[in-house]
C-alpha cells in the first residue's frame, strides 16, 4: 500500500486512528488549525504527489466548522497532486434536508455534495445515511456502508435473538432499517406512525404492531435530541413492552438527550463511533458503544485495491 495515505481532521481522529490501524497504515502527518478570525488552516507535512488519499472527517457538531476542515484539506491535497482524493464521512451533516418540505426551503444536502465534489472530492464514503437517495447528489461514486450487521452481530453475542424481542421503526421511513435488524435478530417488527411538526419536535401517535410482553428494541439512523426517542419510549411501555432497548448508528446527543435518555425508561441505548461521545455522554451508564472502525478499514483497502465492497453490506 505504498500509495495509501490516510488523513483526518479533528472532528473524531481517536476514530480515524482506529481506522488507519485496521488498515495497517499510520495517519498522514498535518496541521488543521485557525486564524484569530476563525479562518480554517491546513498543512500537510508529507508528500502525497500520485496518492490514493483517503480524508476521515465526521461532520458532527460543529457541523459546519467540521465541513469547512474537510473541504480545505480536499483543495490541499489536491493542489499538492494526489492522484484521488476520498472522503471519507461517517456522520453526513445536513442529510436530513434532503427535500423541499416547504416553499422556499434549501435541498442543503445537495448544496453540501456540490461543495465537496468542488472542493476535490473524486468519492464518498459514508454509512448509514439518513436518506439512501443523497447518493444520487453526487456526480462521484458513493460508497454507501451500513452498521446494522456490524450492531446486530453485537446484539446477538450480547442480548440474544428470537420471539422475545421486537424491533420498533420509530416512524415509516425506517421500516427498511428496522427490517434489515429484525431478519437478524430473528424477530417481528412494529412501527410507530409519527407526525413532525417542526425541526426536532415530533408527536409519537399510534403503535402499529404487537409489543405485549416482549423487549422492544427501536431501530434508528441517529440521535439528536432525543425528543422522539422518549417519547417512542412512553408509547411502548404503555403499550404493553416489557423492556425498551434503542439502536443508532449516530449519537449526535444535543442539548438535553443524554438526561432525557438517563431519565427515561430505556434500559439500554447503542451506538456506534462515528460521532464522538462527549464527557457526559462516556459517563452515562445506558449508552454501550460498538465500533464500525473496522467496516471502514476494510472499505478502504477494498476501494484501493479495486475490489468489491459488496460483502460488507452482509
Amino acid at each position: 500500500m505504498t500509495n495509501l495515505r490516510i488523513f483526518s481532521g479533528n472532528s473524531n481522529k481517536a476514530f480515524a486512528e482506529k481506522v488507519a490501524n485496521g488498515v495497517g497504515i499510520p495517519l498522514g502527518k498535518s496541521d488543521i488549525s485557525s486564524f484569530a478570525d476563525g479562518e480554517v488552516q491546513v498543512e500537510i507535512h508529507e508528500s502525497v504527489r500520485g496518492s490514493d488519499v483517503f480524508v476521515i472527517q465526521s461532520t458532527c457538531p460543529p457541523v459546519n466548522q467540521n465541513y469547512m476542515e474537510l473541504f480545505i484539506m480536499m483543495d490541499s491535497l489536491k493542489r499538492a497532486s494526489a492522484s484521488s482524493v476520498t472522503a471519507v464521512i461517517p456522520y453526513f451533516g445536513y442529510a436530513r434536508q434532503d427535500r423541499k418540505v416547504a416553499p422556499r426551503a434549501p435541498i442543503s444536502a445537495k448544496c453540501v455534495a456540490d461543495l465537496l465534489s468542488t472542493s476535490g472530492a473524486d468519492r464518498i464514503v459514508t454509512i448509514d445515511l439518513h436518506s439512501a437517495q443523497i447518493q444520487g447528489f453526487f456526480n462521484c461514486p458513493v460508497d454507501h456502508l451500513f452498521a446494522i450487521p456490524t450492531i446486530a452481530r453485537s446484539w446477538r453475542e450480547h442480548m440474544g435473538y428470537g420471539d422475545q424481542f421486537v424491533v420498533v421503526s420509530p416512524d415509516a421511513g425506517g421500516v427498511e432499517r428496522a427490517r434489515a435488524f429484525a431478519k437478524r435478530a430473528e424477530c417481528p417488527i412494529a412501527i410507530i406512525d409519527k407526525r413532525r411538526s417542526g425541526p426536532n419536535e415530533a408527536k409519537a401517535l399510534h403503535l402499529i404492531g404487537d409489543v405485549q410482553g416482549k423487549d422492544a428494541i427501536i431501530v434508528d439512523d441517529m440521535i439528536d435530541t432525543a425528543g422522539t426517542l422518549v417519547q417512542a419510549v412512553d408509547s411502548l411501555l404503555k403499550n404493553g413492552a416489557k423492556r425498551v432497548f434503542a439502536i443508532a448508528t449516530h449519537p449526535i446527543f444535543s442539548g438535553p438527550a443524554i438526561q432525557r435518555i438517563s431519565e427515561s425508561g430505556l434500559e439500554k441505548v447503542w451506538v456506534t463511533d462515528t460521532v464522538p461521545l462527549s464527557e457526559q455522554g462516556k459517563q452515562c451508564s445506558k449508552i454501550e458503544v460498538v465500533s464500525v472502525s473496522k467496516v471502514f478499514a476494510e472499505a478502504i483497502k477494498r476501494i484501493y485495491s479495486h475490489d468489491s465492497v459488496t460483502s460488507l453490506f452482509d
